[in-house]
């Protein structure tokens, strides 16, 4: 499961006229933290808060002119200043990519950027060569809940607990997300369990997600 090169990843991308993306620069990290953080400061906790630190890109990303990393980080802008971004992690043994995280700033939130750039992360991951691609969406508000299911993906149940969020001033809880995915590959390539296999409560949770 190779990156596409920076042609393949610009060519992916569609933007409305004026929006440009591409892949993360080395020196850009401290001003795309910076703007993470002002874009939502309610991730300050939880799992998106490595967003919020430099060491965190520095490490994990693959950024633009360096060797291969699992987690690529495409921003989007427009002229200079950083409109969005998102990022997708690799997973090379299941042949998985895991649509981990984006934002978009406030002023360009009507852009439908979040848009774009989900139909870009579905053809990156089947160029690839992925059959699967998952992600977690928040419960506090329903857009991206909404996005998920227009653009094909399958609710799949909820991760109580699974992440945490400060829910006022001062207090953190743990929390519900919802678990999103969408296969890339046909229903051929995909194998049944034997009823059998089941326990009565998985086969019927598997009998409401994946009927007949």
């Amino acid at each position: 499961m190779n990156w596409p090169s920076d042609d393949d990843l610009s060519a992916m991308l569609v933007l409305p006229d004026g929006y440009r993306g591409e892949r993360l620069r080395r020196s850009e990290i401290p001003a795309l933290a910076a703007a993470i953080a002002a874009w939502h400061p309610d991730i300050a906790v939880g799992a998106a808060s490595c967003y919020l630190r430099d060491d965190f890109f520095a490490d994990k990303a693959f950024v633009d002119g360096e060797t291969a990393k699992d987690l690529l980080v495409i921003v989007i802008k427009h002229g200079d200043e950083f409109a969005g971004f998102g990022s997708w992690e690799r997973e090379q043994d299941a042949l998985t990519v895991y649509a981990r995280f984006g934002a978009i700033a406030p002023q360009h939130r009507g852009a439908k950027l979040a848009v774009r750039a989900m139909e870009f992360g579905e053809s990156l991951a089947r160029a690839m060569g992925a059959g699967f691609i998952y992600g977690l969406a928040t419960l506090k508000v329903p857009h991206m809940q909404l996005a998920l299911e227009r653009a094909g993906y399958q609710l799949l149940g909820f991760a109580p607990g699974y992440d945490r969020e400060m829910v006022a001033p001062g207090v953190v809880k743990r929390v519900y997300e919802a678990f999103y995915a969408k296969v890339l590959v046909p229903d051929e390539d995909l194998l049944r369990p034997d009823p059998k296999n089941l326990s009565p409560r998985a086969r019927a949770l598997f009998d409401v997600l994946f009927p007949d």
